[in-house]
């Protein structure tokens, strides 16, 4: 080997041990969230370039990332700093397997997802860090028949069934919609709004007078909805052609009439009831496992995802909604705007009451929603006796939990094991 060689080869050396001493520096975020190309490259360019230290952001589905998280906690030391995932990703785990971020000074504006975060703990487990949920939204014609002294951003379920009957009347035919097609997302509705709203719970109080209540109330709200609605998938297309003035959905799929007819309607939070006001939060959060190589670093990634300014860039790369106090850009399209707002307005109420995604049920999930859909298809749709309905299903869910041994989450109050249908 000539000299010239040797120089070359230790210089090669020395790059090679300079990139892999550069690729260890960066904090590996490990993420079950912005999975696909687009949104993870936006993720890495948009949102996380302007992290000085470095990010090597890696998402993953749900079961390689348990699986590398957990081999990590066992071996007492790893390579992963930050956490991302869902909230019912977090309260699956051992909070003890996660560092207490409650002296980070970092947290979201709404106090009840503070709360959820720290998983029946008195620490932060996670820092909330975006959400998207299901919302209102109602033709701006439509305000004029709201019920006196009515506050759109702050509606009860009486004042939203009056406003319905009002228009009902006005238009000689129901203007209320409802997604209750095949396609339609109605489970998520009794799941995260009208349970949570009149019984402060989902399987506990599943067959409870309170949920018979609940029934009674809906069946109410149906004498004026648009008895097409049982064909009815995406509300954006009802809003649009109409058939509905008055409608809840996803934000997703409310998009379209917002972006193509903005000025023509708004977007509000979901209506309390007697429990509070009932809405279900998708709500990502980050976290740092106590395994982190680096604290520091993992530390300052975290109070970086939560800037006003990247909580505008995830909204931008994932279409997630910010968890902090932050003024959105005039460049967004429309429906972000009216959404965001609305979503904001509902997740940071004095009486907001979170009806969590429902968590592991596994191969289930299926099973359980159709008890939530059997109950609206005869108590609502075949007119049967709700005390009887509620009777009939309450075994079938009961049995689901007991297969799946899957615990309660919020707003049940937690069990150890199954959570019980009481």
């Amino acid at each position: 080997m000539t000299f010239y060689s040797k120089i070359l080869g230790a210089a090669s050396g020395l790059a090679i041990a300079c990139t892999g001493m550069a690729a260890q520096a960066e904090t590996l975020f490990w993420s079950t969230q912005a999975k696909p190309v687009e949104e993870a490259q936006a993720m890495r360019e948009q949102v996380l370039g302007g992290f000085e230290a470095g990010v090597d952001y890696q998402p993953n589905d749900g079961g390689p990332w348990l699986t590398r998280l957990n081999a990590e906690l066992q071996a007492g030391s790893g390579t992963i700093g930050v956490l991302g995932a869902l909230h019912g990703d977090f309260s699956a785990m051992n909070p003890d397997d996660l560092v207490d971020l409650s002296d980070m000074g970092v947290m979201s504006a709404s106090g009840t997802f503070n709360d959820l975060a720290k998983l029946g703990t008195d620490s932060m487990q996670y820092i909330p860090w975006m959400q998207a949920s299901y919302i209102m939204a109602a033709n701006k014609d439509a305000l004029q028949y709201l019920p006196d002294g009515a506050d759109i951003n702050a509606l009860t379920y009486d004042q939203l069934i009056q406003w319905a009957a009002n228009a009902h009347e006005a238009a000689g035919e129901p203007k209320f919609g409802f997604p209750a097609g095949p396609k339609g997302l109605k489970h998520r509705f009794f799941q995260g709004y009208l349970y949570p709203s009149y019984t402060n719970g989902v399987v506990r109080t599943f067959a409870s007078d309170e949920a018979v209540g609940a029934w009674e109330a809906f069946r109410k709200l149906w004498e004026h909805t648009n008895p097409a609605s049982t064909n009815f998938s995406f509300m954006q297309e009802q809003l649009l052609s109409g058939d509905a003035w008055i409608v809840f959905d996803h934000t997703s799929r409310l998009a379209q009439a917002f972006n193509e007819r903005p000025d023509d309607f708004v977007a509000f939070p979901a209506p309390a009831g007697p429990t509070g006001r009932g809405f279900m939060p998708v709500l990502a959060g980050v976290a740092i496992p106590k395994t982190a190589p680096d604290m520091d670093a993992a530390k300052s990634l975290v109070e970086y995802m939560l800037k006003p300014e990247t909580q505008i860039a995830t909204l931008r790369a994932t279409n997630f909604f910010p968890v902090v106090d932050v003024a959105l850009p005039e460049d967004l399209p429309p429906s972000v705007k009216a959404a965001g707002d609305a979503v904001a307005k509902m997740s940071g109420s004095a009486d907001a009451n979170p009806g969590l995604l429902p968590a592991g049920l596994g191969d289930k999930g299926g099973d359980f929603n159709r008890v939530f859909v059997d109950s609206f298809e005869r108590i609502v749709l075949a007119g049967q006796d709700i005390r009887m309905v509620l009777d009939d299903q309450k075994g079938k869910l009961a049995a689901i939990m007991e297969e799946t041994g899957a615990p309660c989450w919020a707003p049940d109050a937690p069990s150890e094991g199954a959570c019980p249908v009481e």
